[in-house]
């Protein structure tokens, strides 16, 4: 279903991939694809394409979404050659692309759009067996994007790191899944510091791995007095 907040229209279609549209008709996707969640989904309505990392990255599920006159924005990590799956380097896909840093701002059509660091901490509890993070330092980023009037907090796949708890959210994606990501308990403290508007939790129980109970930690994140909702991916 669609989510309104505050004149911009949410939808979470599973796994990581959310669609935003502006009250002016400008769409943006985050992190498209992955584990056929987009399946028989052909909108080809984005204007702006934003891809934290190679987990992530899906290139046909962007040529779905984007529209022929899109923007790519891709971190600088994002690499087909690491990737073990059939995709087409970021640069042959047939649109504008554009690589960012871990720390960069950009403009792109009606959207600002700022990157942060995106990692698990070595000495956290989102680490392998042998102590290696799931997602290194250098891997991917955050995005943070102003659109519409509003402001949008993607923190990819990471722990809850500093600096997260200053920036101005108005919505906030939480990433909630656990065990390669911060768990819904982590989400919930970020939610609690930022204060945002609205939490949509998304990227969980798409695969195992990322099994976790959602309404716990929704009735967790209203009992801190803040507004939160769910989406349901199915229906589209």
């Amino acid at each position: 279903m669609s989510i309104k907040h505050d004149g911009l229209s949410v939808s979470w279609l599973g796994y990581a991939t959310v669609r935003v549209e502006s009250p002016d008709g400008f769409v943006v996707y985050f992190d498209p694809g992955r584990y056929g969640v987009l399946d028989d989904y052909y909108a080809r309505d984005g204007d702006l394409i934003l891809v934290t990392h190679d987990h992530h990255y899906d290139s046909d599920a962007i040529e779905q979404v984007a529209d022929e006159d899109a923007t790519v924005v891709a971190f600088e990590g994002v690499d087909a050659a690491n990737i073990d799956r059939d995709v087409k380097p970021v640069e042959d896909l047939p649109y504008e692309t554009i690589r960012v840093g871990e720390e960069d701002f950009l403009t792109v059509g009606a959207a600002d759009v700022w990157t942060l660091p995106a990692f698990n901490d070595p000495d956290g509890p989102h680490v392998r067996e042998n102590g290696e993070p799931y997602h290194p330092r250098g891997l991917g980023c955050a995005y943070h994007i102003s659109l519409g009037g509003r402001t949008i907090f993607w923190p990819g796949d990471s722990d809850v790191l500093a600096g997260f708890e200053r920036l101005e959210v108005s919505l906030f994606l939480a990433n909630i899944g656990g065990t390669v990501v911060m768990d819904r308990h982590e989400a919930a403290d970020l939610a609690e510091t930022l204060d945002p508007d609205l939490v949509l939790p998304i990227h969980y129980d798409t695969i195992p791995v990322l099994e976790t109970d959602e309404d716990a930690f929704v009735v967790d994140v209203a009992r801190r007095g803040i507004p939160v909702v769910l989406d349901d991916p199915s229906d589209v």
